[in-house]
């Protein structure tokens, strides 16, 4: 449960330092498991500021990895999310 807490705290840090400026939504890529739990603060952060509310993918962890990595702009995720750390091979394929 910290673990889940301390992935919502960041996630919420990024909605915030994101790079979404360039479309009227924030886009979230990642984790199945944290998918549940991203989509309810997504839905809140909604409903209680003056943006749209993110849209939020289930891509799986090294899913999300990959298309959030794969570049900067409209056509990539803003945020992603995991539920385990990066992998060695990962960092050394990806970022």
């Amino acid at each position: 449960m910290k673990n889940v807490k301390t992935i919502l705290s960041i996630l919420m840090v990024m909605l915030f330092v994101s790079n979404a400026q360039a479309r009227d939504q924030i886009r979230i890529v990642g984790s199945s498991t944290v998918y549940p739990y991203a989509t309810v603060v997504a839905e809140n952060f909604g409903k209680t500021g003056k943006f749209k509310t993110p849209v939020i993918e289930s891509t799986g962890t090294g899913g999300g990895m990959k298309l959030f990595c794969a570049g900067v702009g409209t056509d990539h995720p803003d945020i992603t999310n995991a539920s385990r750390a990066i992998k060695s091979k990962e960092k050394a394929f990806m970022c």
